[in-house]
């Protein structure tokens, strides 16, 4: 039934062929229509989560003077991009999950997929951003002030189009930059190359600068003298080397199941995706935000009336 439904809206589109359509359908997680109702029940109580941990980080960190540090002004950035990321695609998946709101306009796909790898870029910069901030915090503690000044952290703060012809049908919960290159008349391998060359030249040398931030971190926690210090800046790095691993392995394996992975079922595929859109902004409020001391007891003291 639902096949045909599909095949009836694609009909009611265009027959013709055009340089673009007027819609897309986003047909959501294919071979998992049925249970849609389902999956979105904990997409939607993440979303809530999401919403409310990031906007009292938000509020905590503008309205508390104590705490514009570049830390947490870096912790700023990261609440902002996340919101801005996850809610360019949940309202619309739920939608698609719930109320089979399948039909998104061409201009509504196109600046969805823009906010989507726009935001995803700024939010793996900003991650750097903060590695080399706890770099600096642990490496050079007494240039901390001077190297990450505000003129620094302003700066490092502001750190084509296809023929479409046939089915205008995306197997996927939101608009992404392959997923809509697919459906071209058009050779789309100049698309292939330049996400290939965008994936490992902007977020690929984010994710080397990261690892030789923490590389060397972890080479002057070894230092220390003392075991319990030690132990915390350990549990620290591992923590925020986890959070920076469910945000890239789902994301580059999106990236490369697109030009490589044909064998691998289209439901892994757009679930792991959905994940790094999600994911990140549940956990990096319990690990940026709640696991530091300051926006803890902020935090107790915002929902206690105390101030």
């Amino acid at each position: 039934m639902s096949v045909f439904c599909f095949g009836m809206l694609s009909a009611s589109v265009s027959n013709d062929t055009t340089f673009h359509p007027s819609m897309f359908i986003l047909l959501g997680i294919p071979g998992m229509q049925g249970q849609h109702i389902w999956i979105a029940i904990p997409f939607c109580s993440m979303y809530i989560l999401a919403l409310v941990s990031h906007s009292t980080i938000l509020y905590i960190i503008v309205t508390d003077k104590a705490l514009h540090k570049p830390i947490y002004l870096f912790l700023c950035l990261l609440s902002f991009t996340e919101l801005v990321l996850c809610s360019t695609t949940l309202p619309k998946m739920l939608a698609i999950f719930w109320f089979r709101s399948h039909i998104i306009s061409y201009h509504g796909c196109l600046t969805q997929m823009f906010f989507v790898h726009a935001v995803f870029a700024t939010e793996s910069a900003v991650l750097l951003a903060m590695a080399f901030d706890r770099y600096v915090a642990i490496c050079r503690p007494l240039h901390y002030t001077s190297i990450l000044s505000t003129t620094m952290i302003g700066k490092i703060g502001l750190a084509c189009r296809l023929p479409f012809c046939g089915h205008h049908v995306i197997p996927h919960t939101y608009c992404e930059h392959m997923g809509i290159a697919k459906l071209a008349c058009a050779s789309i391998n100049p698309n292939t190359v330049y996400g290939l060359t965008v994936a490992l030249s902007v977020t690929g040398m984010d994710v080397v600068l990261i690892a030789v931030s923490y590389v060397m971190i972890l080479q002057a926690v070894l230092r220390l003298p003392s075991k319990d210090a030690q132990f915390r800046a350990f549990s620290t790095c591992g923590a925020h080397i986890c959070v920076i691993l469910v945000f890239y392995i789902p994301a580059f394996f999106s990236f490369f199941t697109h030009r490589f992975g044909h064998q691998v079922p289209p439901r892994v595929h757009i679930v792991l995706a959905n994940l790094y859109l999600l994911v990140p902004p549940v956990l990096n409020p319990l690990v940026y935000g709640i696991n530091t001391k300051q926006i803890r007891q902020r935090i107790c003291d915002f929902f206690m009336g105390r101030k």
